[in-house]
């Protein structure tokens, strides 16, 4: 059985997530009306990711006889004037993930709740992969994106990004 904060911290992190792949079909909606497909591909594939994540939390509750409480996703809203704001406005947006990963596996530290610790472990990796994938596509446009030739082969090597299903077991 988990503690009911954690619980509560669960249900706030599976509402996190779905607002994670909203956020980033945004941005793939954005690029892929700039017509920046290797862009969109990346971020679509970032979509189905967020989308797993949130299903993996609330399997994890279900899994321990708690319910999973949804609640409103609310919509991104974002408006982007360059290329490169929707790309810093993901990794900054993950460093915020990271944060209530963290708070959640301090808590269950605390509750001494290895079993959910264990469960975290892959998130926090996780995380740490997210942060610098999403600060390398910054850090690549910053390096390329300017110049039109550099921006066509940054968004043809984001097209070869393919969506693999996360390998957790719970």
């Amino acid at each position: 059985m988990i503690n009911k904060e954690l619980v509560a911290l669960f249900n706030d992190q599976v509402n996190m997530e779905w607002y994670s792949a909203y956020f980033y079909l945004d941005i793939y909606s954005y690029y892929a009306d700039e017509n920046l497909n290797g862009f969109s591909n990346w971020f679509y594939v970032q979509t189905q990711e967020e989308r797993d994540h949130a299903m993996l939390f609330m399997q994890y509750l279900l899994n321990n006889n708690e319910k999973v409480v949804l609640q409103d996703v609310k919509a991104p809203n974002m408006i982007f004037h360059d290329f490169r704001e929707p790309a810093n406005a993901a990794f900054e947006h993950e460093k915020k993930v990271t944060a209530s990963i963290h708070n959640i596996y301090e808590v269950a530290y605390k509750q001494k709740d290895f079993r959910t610790m264990q469960f975290l472990d892959w998130f926090v990796k996780e995380q740490g992969e997210e942060e610098k994938n999403t600060e390398d596509v910054v850090k690549r446009y910053d390096l390329f994106g300017k110049d039109a030739k550099g921006l066509y082969l940054i968004d043809a090597e984001l097209a070869t990004r393919a969506y693999v299903a996360p390998s957790l077991v719970l």
